[in-house]
């Protein structure tokens, strides 16, 4: 993971100001390389904690389930490998490599690894 701290100065309606603004630019280099599936098992590892939003890579052995759960922010799901079930809603979507599923505040859940995959859980937190 690589930062980029610096301090431009804001910009304002009423023209330049001096009021100094830190900006953050954080990347985190091939997400699924940071989890292995291990057998039997669910592994999560947080990858990512900045300004409004949270990054969470989970591995998981085939089988293994995430019983139904809720999220207390809106949450992106993103599938590095492999493929998964994930339940809400009233339905069941089949997730590949690449897809994204955007899920609402509070909205019941769960995830089944229909073979060894790893998911990315981005949480959407505007605190």
């Amino acid at each position: 993971m690589t930062e980029n701290l610096s301090t431009p100065t804001r910009p304002s309606m009423l023209g330049r100001s001096d009021s100094p603004v830190v900006a953050r630019l954080t990347h985190v280099e091939d997400l699924a390389a940071l989890v292995t599936v291990q057998p039997e098992s669910t592994v999560s590892r947080t990858v990512l904690k900045e300004e409004g939003v949270r990054i969470v890579v989970f591995a998981f052995d085939a089988g293994q389930v995430l019983t139904e759960h809720t999220a207390a922010v809106p949450v992106l799901l993103e599938v590095l490998e492999g493929r998964l079930a994930i339940t809400a809603d009233g339905r069941t979507e089949e997730l590949l490599p690449g897809a994204v599923m955007h899920m609402g505040t509070r909205l019941p859940h769960a995830v089944d690894a229909l073979e060894p995959s790893k998911l990315a859980l981005i949480m959407l937190d505007p605190r």
